[in-house]
C-alpha cells in the first residue's frame, strides 16, 4: 500500500508558514505561492519589511533600513518567476553620480560608472591610485563573475555541494584567505582610496581588515552595474512584494510574534504565537538563524547547534540611526553621501575589539530629496544618518548612553558643515537594541553573522536545519549572505529547492 506524502494535505496543497516578512521571506513566499503552495507569513511588526520600514512624522518621510539598491536583476527575478513584470509594480531610476565620498581633509570623490571620471578625481590626490583603478576594476569584475557563477546562484546545503570540484577551484581563485585591505593594497596606496573601497566590507557587516578579498566585487556592482533609486522610496520594494504576494494568495498576518517552534520526532509540527497554534507542513524562518535556534527552539531539538556553538559565531556590526527632518536643503549631499574619519581603522578596532561605538564614526547619509523625491516639506530634507555600531554586549548600554551618542553624532554632522541638524523638526533615533526587539536580529546585528573569517563567509549556517527535516532558513545569516539583493536571492533559492523536494 502506498504511503501518504508526509507534506501533502488532502486537497493536495502543501502549507508553508513563513516566520518574518522581510525581503527574503516575502521573496520566498512569492515563489512558493506561484508554484501552488499555500503560504502564510507571520510578522511581529505592524508592517511587513523586516529591517526596512517606513517612518512618517511631522510631514517628513523616511526609509529606515537598507537604502542602497544594487543588482536590480535580483529583484526583477522575483517578479519574473511569478510571471510578472517588475515595472508594473515598482519604478526605479539610476543615480548618477551613484554616491559621494568625502574625506577628512575635504577631498571629494563622486562614484561614477565612467572610469575616466574616477581616474580624474583620484589623480587629484594620488596619480598612482588613478593609474591602478582600471586594473582594480578588472579584478572586481572577475570576483563578481566567479561569485555569480559558483556561489550566489546555488545553495550549499551539504558537504557534497561544498566539495564540488568546480566550486573548489573557484573558491581558491577568489583569494579566500586574503583580507580585503591587503588586496586593495596591491593596487592602491592612498588612505582615501583604501577607505573608499574598504568600506564595502561593511555592506556585509564586517571589517575591511578582516573580511575576505571577495567583497572587492562590490566595486564592480556599484561602479559598473550601478546604484538605483526607487520612486516613492525604498519601502516601495516591500509594498510591491506584499502586493504581488497577496495577488498570489499569500496570507500576511502582521502584529503576530512567534513564540515557539514545536518539534516532535525530528520534525517541526507546530508554530505557536500568543493566541494561535499553526500546524504547517513546512516552516521557513526569515529570522536570524541564531535567534531561531536560541529563542524559538528547545536545545534538545537542535543537537547540532548547542548554546556553546551559537556563542562561537561572531555577529556582524550593527548601526546607530538618526532620522532628521530638517527645514533646509544641503547642496553638498547627494542621494548617498559618506563622510570618512581621518583614521578609518580605529572604527573597526572600537566596534569589533572594544565593542563600543567609535568616537569619530564614518557617517553615511541618505538624502532622497537630492533625487527630487517628495519626502519632505518644501525646502526641507529627510535625512537618514547611519553610524556603524557594535552588536549588543555588556560593553555598551544603549538604554543609558543613547542620548550622549546622539549628541556626539550631531556635533560631528555640524563640524562637517551640516548646520541646523541640531534644530531638526523631527529627530528620531534607532539603536541596535531596538533593532533586536523589533526584528529578532541576533544581538542587534544587522547582517546576522560577520564575514570576518573565511569560515563565516563561506561556511554559513545552512538554509536547511540539520536536526529538523522540514525547517528552512532564509536571510543574511545563511547562504549566500547579507545585503538586500543577496537576501532577496536567498529567498528564491530556498523556495526553488523546497519546490523541487516537496511539490
Amino acid at each position: 500500500m502506498a504511503m501518504a506524502h508526509p507534506y501533502r494535505k488532502a486537497d493536495g496543497q502543501k502549507q508553508v508558514l513563513v516566520i518574518g516578512a522581510g525581503l527574503g521571506g516575502l521573496s520566498a513566499a512569492i515563489r512558493l505561492a506561484s508554484a501552488g503552495f499555500r503560504v502564510t507569513v507571520l510578522e511581529q511588526q505592524e508592517r511587513p519589511g523586516g529591517k526596512l520600514q517606513r517612518i512618517e512624522a511631522g510631514g517628513y518621510r523616511f526609509d529606515r533600513g537598507p537604502s542602497t539598491i544594487t543588482m536590480l536583476h535580483r529583484f526583477r527575478e522575483v517578479f519574473a518567476a511569478a510571471g510578472r513584470r517588475m515595472e508594473d509594480y515598482l519604478q526605479t531610476y539610476p543615480l548618477a553620480p551613484a554616491a559621494r565620498n568625502i574625506f577628512a581633509d575635504g577631498t571629494q570623490v563622486d562614484l561614477s560608472a565612467s572610469a575616466e571620471a574616477m581616474e580624474e578625481q583620484m589623480a587629484a590626490y594620488s596619480p598612482h591610485d588613478a593609474k591602478a583603478y582600471r586594473l582594480f576594476l578588472e579584478e572586481a569584475k572577475r570576483l563578481y563573475e566567479l561569485s555569480e557563477q559558483h556561489f550566489l546562484n546555488k545553495l550549499l546545503l551539504g558537504w557534497r555541494d561544498k566539495l564540488n570540484p568546480n566550486l573548489a577551484a573557484a573558491f581558491m581563485s577568489i583569494r579566500p584567505f586574503t583580507p580585503l585591505n591587503k588586496l586593495l593594497a596591491r593596487y592602491f596606496r592612498h588612505p582615501h582610496t583604501l577607505a573608499m573601497f574598504g568600506r564595502y566590507a561593511t555592506y556585509v557587516g564586517s571589517s575591511p581588515y578582516e573580511a575576505p578579498a571577495l567583497f572587492a566585487m562590490l566595486a564592480h556592482v556599484e561602479g559598473s552595474l550601478g546604484i538605483y533609486g526607487v520612486k516613492g522610496g525604498t519601502y516601495e520594494i516591500v509594498s510591491a512584494f506584499a502586493r504581488l504576494a497577496a495577488e498570489l494568495g499569500v496570507e500576511l498576518r502582521t502584529g503576530t510574534a512567534v513564540r515557539r517552534i514545536v518539534v516532535r520526532g525530528g520534525r517541526a509540527v507546530a508554530v505557536e504565537t500568543d493566541d494561535t497554534t499553526y500546524a504547517p507542513d513546512l516552516v521557513l524562518a526569515n529570522r536570524d538563524v541564531l535567534e531561531v535556534y536560541g529563542s524559538l527552539l528547545e536545545e534538545s531539538a537542535r543537537p547540532s547547534m548547542p548554546e556553546r556553538r551559537l556563542e562561537r559565531y561572531e555577529p556582524s556590526l550593527s548601526g546607530f540611526v538618526q532620522l532628521l527632518g530638517v527645514p533646509r536643503r544641503y547642496d553638498r549631499l547627494l542621494h548617498h553621501t559618506v563622510f570618512f574619519p581621518e583614521r578609518y581603522e580605529e572604527e573597526f578596532e572600537a566596534i569589533f575589539k572594544l565593542k563600543q561605538p567609535p568616537r569619530e564614526p564614518t557617517l553615511y547619509i541618505c538624502n532622497p530629496t537630492a533625487s527630487l523625491e517628495p519626502v519632505a516639506p518644501a525646502g526641507g530634507s529627510s535625512l537618514f544618518v547611519l553610524a556603524n555600531a557594535p552588536y549588543l554586549s555588556e560593553s555598551w548600554d544603549w538604554e543609558e548612553q543613547t542620548g550622549s551618542y546622539r549628541e556626539l553624532v550631531l556635533q560631528r554632522l555640524q563640524r562637517l558643515g551640516l548646520e541646523g541638524v541640531n534644530e531638526a523638526e523631527v529627530s528620531l533615533t534607532y539603536t541596535p537594541l531596538q533593532l533586536h526587539r523589533d526584528t529578532g536580529a541576533y544581538k542587534g546585528a544587522i547582517y546576522g553573522i560577520s564575514s570576518n573569517t573565511p569560515a563565516q563567509t563561506f561556511l554559513r549556517p545552512s538554509n536547511r536545519s540539520r536536526d529538523i527535516d522540514n525547517l528552512w532558513f532564509v536571510g543574511g545569516t545563511t547562504h549566500p549572505g547579507g545585503g538586500t539583493p543577496i537576501v532577496v536571492q536567498s529567498g528564491q533559492l530556498v523556495a526553488e529547492r523546497m519546490i523541487e523536494l516537496y511539490q
